[in-house]
């Protein structure tokens, strides 16, 4: 991390009206969650693990969704608490300068940190709920776990006896046309594009930083590996997210 990128960046945010935020894995592994595709990412570790995030295997083979409620149960986003990124985030909201949140996250860590629900944008769900295939009825998903301990392995929907998942983006399924919208509008609206934690790989979401470029925003990129965008950006810092995110942030 060099002081150059740091302190301009944090230049830059101090001086911004409207900070648009995209986070990514990488924002939560402090908290204990792992990221999927870094060293020691979900499926870098074990890649038959992605067939469950595929929505394809999910429902057709039985095997697929026993094996994904077993891993919900030890999921350690449920027991997960807000990290020091997460809280500097908090901060700009707190400052007045947090446009809005985007993340590609599913943990609720930014809630849970004090964020006002409606300035995020969650792009790819979240786990804390879950949704019947057939019916589309939503609960929360500590009532289905519930279940799973208590013996079923594949709990169908109370109501219509549909297929039980949850209410996350799995590959295969159309990401939420109005959630999208609303990323690529406030993506427009940035003087600062702040890029956490995220590989810049997923699309169309990696797309709302080449949005914000376009409009004008400067572009500030922080993670611990190259990201998709690192040639776009106007300032990239590599280094801990626990450790520079405070400082970029602070009043």
């Amino acid at each position: 991390m060099s002081d150059l990128p740091l302190d301009t960046a944090r230049a830059w945010l101090h001086s911004a009206r409207r900070v648009v935020v995209l986070s990514g894995a990488g924002i939560s592994t402090d908290s204990g969650i792992p990221d999927f595709r870094g060293p020691q990412g979900v499926w870098t570790r074990n890649p038959a693990a992605e067939k469950m995030s595929n929505l394809q295997h999910y429902l057709a083979d039985p095997a697929v969704r026993r094996a994904a409620w077993q891993a919900r149960l030890a999921h350690p986003a449920l027991h997960a608490a807000p990290n020091a990124a997460h809280r500097a985030l908090l901060q700009l909201e707190r400052s007045g300068r947090l446009h809005a949140l985007i993340t590609q996250n599913i943990d609720e860590l930014h809630q849970q940190a004090g964020h006002a629900p409606e300035k995020v944008i969650e792009v790819h769900g979240t786990l804390r709920r879950v949704v019947c295939w057939g019916c589309g009825r939503r609960l929360p998903l500590t009532d289905v776990l519930a279940r799973v301990q208590a013996g079923e392995d594949d709990p169908p929907c109370a109501a219509c006896g549909g297929i039980l998942k949850t209410d996350t983006i799995s590959f295969g399924q159309a990401l939420v046309p109005e959630v999208l919208a609303r990323a690529f509008q406030v993506a427009g609206e940035a003087d600062v594009m702040l890029a956490v934690g995220s590989t810049l790989q997923v699309f169309p979401v990696a797309a709302t930083v080449r949005v914000a470029k376009d409009a004008g925003a400067r572009v500030v990129i922080v993670n611990d590996q190259e990201t998709g965008m690192d040639r776009i950006a106007d300032a990239v810092i590599r280094a801990p997210i626990g450790q520079c995110l405070p400082m970029l942030c602070a009043a």
